[in-house]
């Protein structure tokens, strides 16, 4: 079931695969974040690039939800979620000055700059609007987040934000150029964290920074923390910290600087709303092993094949009690060894035409499909209580194939 749909009924009236998400997880997702930090003055800005269906940003931004976004589509995207410009905040390493003018004209709550190459482009583009760009710096702390290395942004080999040790000068610099407005410090670490200690590590430099840039006359009044709160992937019985004790953290580190908290989760609100669900075409007995072959693809969740990464998968029908599980190679369709979600998972016995269940796949999953092999994109359904709706449709061969042209010569 999600929430009182059942997976199966919306299997037949859309197709497999599909993503489906509920609205009751991401509603209470983001109300224990903001209850986390209360009663701080915060804002919590969903980052938009682990989930950026329409649908649900309205839905996350009809609670008073800010947004994170990383690219002008993401801006786009957000304001079309009927999002006001105030609350949506800029971050991204390399934003361009056309996205730049976007949000200038469009509205924005701040700008988290990255280099001092973009501190200098921002101010010509505001400037040149007759604008004033509201700005936090973001800093880069070298605290290892101890996550996995394609997700680490806070180690001083990392692409982001600037050096602590340039960070005094860095300000100093910002202060000085026309049409910028410092405002705060920006920082993040990383995603998928697990464990409170990177956080308060960072944290506890972001509170030095603070008085120090207070000292060199900089108005300090937010401090955007990022985001990158783990969830379990899996059931065991080691489980990330929860918004609770993330926040007490926020509280203990910082709450004592008078500055309003902006954090940027993303997995955390979206992961576990999500399911990707697949139908089971083909059961084939290799040498040594059984393959289930599903529909869906490293295509539809790259996850996996991008970063090992695990989800549990169960049937979307429960067995029989007392059914021996056996161990299946769970595998797509693509003809790419890497299609391959899980090796060895034990399962209740499985055939042709069954629906699988791909759990926690509502962060950066249909964010991150492909049309790799002229795959169509796969639907994404929000679930409401008793009732659902398409949220996104699967494209048809004919509208994917409209989108090419051929030369005039040819």
């Amino acid at each position: 079931m999600a929430e009182d749909v059942a997976i199966a009924d919306i299997a037949a009236a859309v197709g497999t695969p599909f993503y489906v998400y509920s609205a009751a997880t991401l509603t209470r997702h983001y109300r224990l974040f903001s209850e986390a930090l209360a009663p701080l003055p915060h804002t919590v800005c969903f980052a938009i690039k682990s989930l950026s269906n329409i649908a649900v940003l309205k839905l996350l931004g009809d609670l008073g939800a800010g947004m994170d976004v990383v690219s002008g589509g993401e801006y786009v995207r957000a304001k079309a979620a009927g999002v006001p410009g105030e609350r949506i905040v800029f971050s991204g390493v390399g934003k361009t000055r056309d996205e730049m003018r976007l949000a200038l004209t469009g509205g924005v709550r701040q700008f988290n700059v990255e280099s001092e190459p973009e501190l200098l482009a921002l101010s010509a583009v505001a400037s040149e609007l007759g604008a004033v760009a509201p700005i936090t710096l973001r800093v880069n702390p070298d605290v290892d987040a101890k996550t996995h290395e394609k997700i680490a942004t806070g180690k001083k080999e990392n692409k982001f934000g600037i050096p602590l040790s340039k960070a005094r000068a860095v300000y100093a610099l910002a202060a000085s150029l026309p049409g910028l407005q410092v405002v705060g410090i920006d920082v993040h670490i990383g995603s998928q964290l697990t464990d409170l200690a990177p956080f308060e590590a960072a944290f506890l430099k972001i509170a030095e920074l603070t008085e120090q840039l207070r000292a060199d006359g900089h108005a300090i009044t937010r401090l955007d923390l990022g985001g990158g709160l783990g969830i379990p992937y899996t059931r065991s019985n080691e489980a990330p910290p929860l918004p609770l004790d993330y926040g007490a953290l926020v509280k203990r580190t910082l709450g004592h600087l008078g500055c309003e908290i902006e954090i940027e989760p993303g997995r955390l609100i979206s992961g576990n709303s999500g399911l990707l669900v697949s139908e089971v075409i083909y059961v084939k007995e290799g040498e040594d092993r059984t393959f289930l072959i599903v529909d869906a693809a490293m295509n539809d969740l790259v996850r996996p094949s991008m970063y090992g990464a695990h989800h549990d998968i169960v049937p979307v029908i429960e067995a029989a009690a007392g059914a021996a599980a056996q161990d299946y190679d769970v595998v797509g369709p693509v003809c790419e060894t890497g299609d391959t979600f899980a090796k060895a998972r034990a399962l209740p016995p499985i055939a042709a035409g069954e629906l699988l269940a791909f759990r926690s796949a509502g962060a950066y999953g249909a964010v991150m499909a492909s049309e790799y092999n002229t795959r169509p994109l796969v639907p994404e359904v929000l679930v409401q209580g008793d009732h659902f709706a398409v949220i996104r449709a699967r494209p048809t061969f004919d509208e994917i194939l409209k989108r090419d042209s051929i030369p005039p010569w040819l």
